[in-house]
């Protein structure tokens, strides 16, 4: 005997929750792979630290992807197995969450390290790194309108004359624009780059934190309802 009346509304509520943490899921993963690409093809990060985010994103997406599926089917048969357990792995995946928004802020801290890093290897090794790699460098700093790290002066082992940086430091970018201008204000970019990523990072975040916040509060209105639909699925097994 299926569930009647009120439950019914509960029951296809459970089903459209579940849906949506589904497209959640999915959205997580492509989020996480986005950023890890990101941070290892366009800012070269080295430090192993810094995966550990994008790698958080990826795993709470799938787990969230299949748990979805498991609820959906459970909601829809009305197996109150199924639903039972759907409610406690997203419970599991809340404090999952939790764990690693508390990890996040302990480690925030450290952003400006990695960054500060990170930037200083794609200068070291800008000379004897493949094409590739010189163009995501150039495309940062010609995306953040910045040059070397702290400052353009950071680019003074670029060339032997010690005083270019690469044309993508140049206000306007041209072939040879970056030669002998390392700070000359009118030519090219002064500013280092490390603030600006940082920036760029951390409003990022703001946005992860948003939608964080959005999927925890589905979450627990789909275990609310998950928990209502239980109930409702156990009085008809009681009435039979």
């Amino acid at each position: 005997m299926g569930v009647e009346g009120g439950m019914k509304c509960v029951k296809y509520l459970v089903f459209f929750f579940n849906l949506i943490f589904w497209l959640c899921g999915l959205a997580l993963i492509v989020v996480g792979i986005l950023v890890q690409v990101s941070l290892h093809n366009s800012l070269m990060m080295k430090d192993a630290s810094a995966s550990g985010g994008p790698i958080i994103l990826i795993a709470i997406g799938v787990v969230i992807f299949f748990i979805a599926f498991f609820g959906c089917c459970g909601a829809w048969k009305e197996n109150y197995c199924m639903v039972t357990t759907f409610a406690v792995l997203l419970s599991l995946i809340i404090l999952a969450e939790i764990a690693a928004v508390i990890t996040g802020y302990v480690f925030r801290n450290k952003l400006s390290a990695i960054v500060h890093d990170s930037l200083t290897d794609m200068i070291d090794n800008y000379n004897n790194s493949t094409e590739e790699f010189r163009d995501s460098v150039d495309k940062l700093q010609e995306d953040l309108h910045c040059c070397g790290v702290n400052s353009s002066a950071d680019w003074r082992d670029f060339s032997p004359d010690g005083n270019s940086v690469p044309d993508s430091c140049c206000l306007n970018v041209s072939t040879n624009c970056g030669k002998g201008a390392m700070t000359d204000a009118s030519k090219v970019n002064v500013q280092g780059c490390s603030k600006a990523v940082e920036a760029l990072l951390q409003k990022n975040i703001m946005w992860v934190i948003v939608a964080a916040l959005v999927i925890a509060f589905l979450q627990i209105m789909g275990i609310v309802f998950a928990c209502l639909l239980m109930r409702g699925i156990r009085s008809g097994y009681e009435v039979m």
